[in-house]
């Protein structure tokens, strides 16, 4: 008895002195990142798994959250409700329509540029060009980089929108759609857009030469009130990341292939589509421009906000 008595105060403390090496307040707030990771987010999926977020902010007295929001409407208004303080993935088209909305929302840093990954996919063999969409069903989200995709292309083959009927629908209900003929064309990125076309879809157009698809890391004001530093903390981890990814590359393959369920060999072609680097350059701020310029052609803003005033340098 004695034995156990006194091996129980000696865990005690160590328990006790573990405790005690924790930071002031560790533990005690909230600090939600959003987790999106398709189409291929290889540094939220790196991030995630080696724990780097919560390297950056546990010190910091916070306990980190990952919830998985995809959609970037939902993500800016879980962070209007103040739930979650970093959108770690979001679509320019998405955090611009909510800031214009009065949101305060900015702009730490890109997350990733990779136009060719998003793409309007047909089956018919007799849409063969951007006209033969006239008269056509296209179905895809609205107000995202793949709407932004959809516009850009019909201007381009100077194609009124008024002669393509879109229809709101999720990417995986849109692919679904075009496999089975209910509509003619599918906007779709990510997995999705693989399945389908190992099930016989084909890409009529995807956005390179068309948009930049701009992805961007997006935080809180409010955060950013408490914590100054969050952009640079962010863009820090973001960046470790990709340093690990470069540095391990088939570890990385492995971890991006089991948590997005694509192929280890798709994973490093899709890969080769991606630029990851979160430096903000000229080029970006007028992609940016040009899609606050989309919102409001498409009559989804009614405000303009200029993107380079949301930029935290």
């Amino acid at each position: 008895m004695k034995k156990l008595v006194a091996s129980s105060f000696l865990i005690l403390t160590f328990v006790l002195a573990a405790f005690s090496a924790l930071p002031a307040g560790a533990g005690e707030k909230p600090f939600a990142v959003t987790y999106v990771k398709s189409p291929l987010n290889i540094p939220s999926i790196v991030e995630k798994r080696l724990g780097l977020l919560e390297a950056e902010f546990g010190p910091l007295g916070y306990t980190l959250s990952h919830p998985e929001i995809t959609s970037g409407a939902q993500q800016t208004q879980a962070m209007a409700a103040g739930s979650v303080q970093v959108a770690n993935c979001i679509g320019g088209t998405s955090l611009l329509l909510a800031a214009s909305q009065g949101l305060d929302i900015k702009i730490a840093g890109i997350y990733s540029r990779a136009p060719k990954t998003y793409s309007l996919l047909v089956k018919d063999p007799a849409i063969k060009t951007i006209g033969d969409l006239k008269g056509k069903k296209v179905a895809g989200p609205k107000g995202t980089v793949l709407h932004q995709l959809l516009l850009a292309g019909l201007k381009k083959a100077e194609v009124s929108p008024l002669d393509v009927e879109h229809i709101e629908m999720p990417i995986p209900t849109a692919t679904a759609a075009l496999m089975s003929g209910s509509i003619d064309g599918a906007l779709a990125a990510g997995p999705a857009a693989l399945k389908a076309i190992e099930g016989g879809a084909r890409v009529l157009f995807d956005g390179e030469g068309l948009i930049e698809a701009t992805i961007l890391i997006g935080v809180s004001a409010q955060a950013l009130e408490e914590l100054p530093d969050l952009p640079r903390r962010m863009l820090d981890v973001h960046r470790k990341a990709l340093a690990y990814a470069a540095e391990n590359p088939e570890e990385t393959t492995k971890i991006v292939s089991e948590e997005t369920e694509i192929g280890p060999e798709q994973v490093k072609e899709m890969a080769k589509l991606y630029d990851f680097d979160p430096e903000i350059r000229e080029r970006d701020i007028k992609d940016l421009e040009s899609t606050m310029q989309f919102l409001i052609d498409a009559e989804l803003a009614v405000k303009y906000v200029d993107p380079a005033s949301l930029i935290v340098r």
